[in-house]
């Protein structure tokens, strides 16, 4: 299998993914302390920065995306789905999520909405394309 543009963006969104827990790590170390970080939370803990908090929740919501949009790439990928609508989708994807994440950390409520509706409809395309392929 070759790395296709859908499966080169898909790699791009991952390692974004997987990157996006240190700015509120990090703020959590400056308000905690790097022990009681690495410690098992207690109630009496300040609580992290409210940017902090949104930028879990956004890191927690493109995980539960990329459960979605990662399989729907690979079957398309191991079915040779590969069109300019498919190959625009996943870089959209990958653009919608990464101001999804800047947006919701910054509290920018409208454009943290667009960014993941823009997010799911690059995924229905895959649905489409993939559904669009059988039969």
């Amino acid at each position: 299998m070759t790395l296709t543009p859908e499966l080169y963006s898909l790699t791009l969104v991952a390692a974004a993914t997987i990157l996006m827990w240190l700015p509120y790590t990090l703020a959590r170390i400056l308000t905690r302390g790097l022990m009681p970080t690495l410690a098992n939370p207690v109630p009496s803990f300040p609580p992290d920065p409210a940017w902090a908090e949104r930028a879990r929740r956004a890191h927690a919501n493109a995980i539960e995306n990329l459960a979605v949009f990662a399989p729907l790439v690979i079957v398309a990928a191991l079915t040779g789905i590969s069109t300019p609508a498919t190959v625009f989708a996943a870089k959209l994807y990958l653009g919608a999520r990464l101001v999804h994440y800047v947006v919701y950390a910054a509290g920018v409520p409208i454009v943290r909405t667009l960014a993941f509706a823009t997010g799911v409809a690059a995924t229905l395309v895959f649905v489409a394309a993939i559904l669009g392929q059988s039969g």
